[in-house]
């Protein structure tokens, strides 16, 4: 340490560098074109995954929680969840600077690889409760991480859990939705329905439930926006061409709009 209260000395200690592995990742950015333009978006969606891992860091610890009833513990990873949102969501305005004629420049060295094919947003999309059976297919090329999404689509989502709380926590739900197949996508229940409308009618006798729905609803909110601009992005970038991967593009980003992940907690809002 120097004068100043400065380090100046790292040889016995770890660096800034080092404790974040830097040399690795910037050392990752590798452009199979040498187009400028290329540059952005390997970073844009580089970063996007590494935002996509916390956001599974903290909602896998979040569904644990409510597993446990510790629903304030919760709230907090959920809160961070949707700030984390707000962060993706712009990446598509930074994105959405390559012009079309930029981006088809460098298009053909992308080969197959597509968004399409990112396994944390199938995780994310898994935990939320979105689970389709041909998806799992895209990624039997890799029995590891086939086996990995195996787990993560067969497991209780986020509103699965808030269900069974719901449950614990004296409200009549159909126990046929406690020990269902949670591979198939939750569609809708007439006594979950029943038991949102009553929290949210009685907000100071149920208000961790409140707080909870209240939370979901914010991230579903914030899930659809993230949609939508990528929808918007594909579309301003290459119109309705055919994804790399062969996806179709924005037809099928458009298609996904429509879903909703906690649908009674939209349709509480009309009954209220």
């Amino acid at each position: 340490m120097d004068d100043k209260g400065i380090y100046t000395d790292f040889k016995a200690q770890m660096t800034y560098g080092e404790y974040l592995n830097l040399d690795k990742i910037l050392d990752s950015q590798q452009r199979l074109s040498g187009h400028h333009d290329e540059m952005l978006f390997i970073v844009i969606h580089q970063v996007s995954e590494m935002w996509m891992k916390l956001i599974l860091h903290e909602l896998n610890t979040a569904i644990a929680l409510i597993n446990k009833d510790e629903l304030p513990g919760a709230f907090k990873m959920l809160a961070r969840v949707s700030r984390i949102q707000t962060q993706i969501i712009q990446a598509w305005d930074v994105l959405a600077t390559m012009t079309p004629a930029e981006y088809m420049e460098f298009r053909d060295s992308l080969g197959r690889a597509s968004g399409f094919q990112s396994y944390q947003n199938r995780q994310i999309e898994f935990a939320l409760g979105y689970k389709q059976p041909h998806i799992l297919k895209i990624y039997e090329k890799d029995p590891a991480l086939a086996a990995e999404l195996k787990v993560s689509y067969e497991a209780p989502s986020i509103y699965d859990v808030a269900i069974q709380a719901l449950a614990r926590q004296g409200f009549p739900i159909n126990p046929a939705l406690l020990t269902r197949d949670f591979s198939v996508t939750y569609g809708g229940d007439p006594t979950v329905a029943a038991a949102w409308l009553e929290v949210y009618r009685n907000v100071d006798d149920h208000w961790d439930l409140y707080q909870l729905a209240e939370k979901l609803v914010d991230i579903e909110d914030s899930h659809q926006q993230w949609r939508f601009r990528h929808m918007k992005t594909v579309e301003r970038i290459i119109g309705f061409k055919t994804g790399t991967g062969g996806s179709a593009g924005v037809s099928y980003l458009k298609s996904v709009l429509d879903h909703r992940f906690f649908p009674e907690l939209w349709d509480v809002r009309t009954k209220l």
